[in-house]
């Protein structure tokens, strides 16, 4: 059979970050270790195993339901109301908003991954030749290389986040990706050379917002859970949704690459004792 006559499988994932790209300040002032700035920057991605518009409808009658019950109109929620349309950001959301959207997840039939970046300077500069976009695309290649495959349609809808999600980052994480596959295809194959240019992964970016899809909050509520963990060494969130965070990459932790020590599964969890120290430079 040619493989026009072969049916594509789609498949759908809902990406999120938490945290921050930045590095400098006004005047190329180091500001790693200020207040308000993340120690680590993290990209998640949710793959659901269940119908995707049953699961969004699932969110937005709990959207409704916070934001038409009257004790939950707290400013933060009228704020929503008034702009766009109330929406679950776990940032922003009341403890008890977020009780009750943490069992709607812990329900789902899904399944989380994400990549975590620790900031260091002297990283930025030479790894990432100290350009944001080259970061960010490190990150999300690494979450992206097992995903592209042949004759596997992939469809990314990612949370826009201003300058990060634009299209020319997503696509240099995707051209990166597909070199990561290509080493790993070569190592496996020694027979045979594999470029980036023979993987023809169809793979599609659809940047939305959360308001106009809801299932990008279930990514959202992932992330700042290991965000969490990383930032403040707090793993009770992280505990409850353990089940189904199938993995967590702390990419630069050097100090555990021997034998994939950084990679933490509900096998190997992470602890408390990965928050990273805020450094001053």
């Amino acid at each position: 059979m040619s493989l026009n006559n072969k049916k594509i499988k789609s498949n759908h994932r809902f990406l999120d970050e938490a945290g921050d790209t930045s590095f400098y300040g006004k005047g190329k002032k180091a500001i790693l270790g200020n207040q308000g700035v993340s120690s680590c920057f993290i990209i998640g991605m949710v793959k659901f195993k269940e119908p995707l518009e049953d699961v969004r409808d699932k969110v937005v009658v709990l959207q409704e339901k916070i934001a038409n019950d009257p004790y939950f109109q707290a400013p933060s929620v009228l704020k929503k109301k008034n702009a766009t349309g109330f929406y679950f950001h776990a940032t922003d959301d009341l403890p008890e908003t977020r009780k009750l959207f943490f069992d709607l997840i812990k329900s789902l039939n899904c399944s989380f991954e994400a990549v975590v970046g620790r900031k260091s300077l002297e990283r930025y500069e030479t790894k990432h030749k100290g350009r944001e976009e080259y970061f960010y695309a490190d990150l999300l290649s690494h979450l992206l290389k097992n995903k592209i495959e042949k004759e596997h349609k992939l469809v990314l809808n990612v949370s826009e986040r201003g300058s990060s999600t634009k299209h020319h980052n997503l696509t240099l994480a995707l051209e990166k990706a597909k070199e990561r596959l290509a080493e790993t295809r070569t190592r496996k194959n020694t027979g045979e050379k594999v470029s980036r240019h023979d993987i023809n992964a169809n793979t599609v970016f659809n940047v939305q917002n959360p308001t106009q899809e809801p299932l990008l909050c279930v990514a959202d509520y992932f992330c700042w859970t290991i965000q969490r963990v990383f930032e403040k060494g707090e793993t009770r969130f992280y505990d409850f949704l353990l089940p189904q965070i199938s993995l967590v990459v702390d990419l630069y932790d050097t100090n555990n690459f021997y034998e994939w020590r950084n990679y933490y599964s509900p096998k190997n969890p992470l602890t408390g004792s990965k928050k990273i120290s805020p450094q001053k430079h």
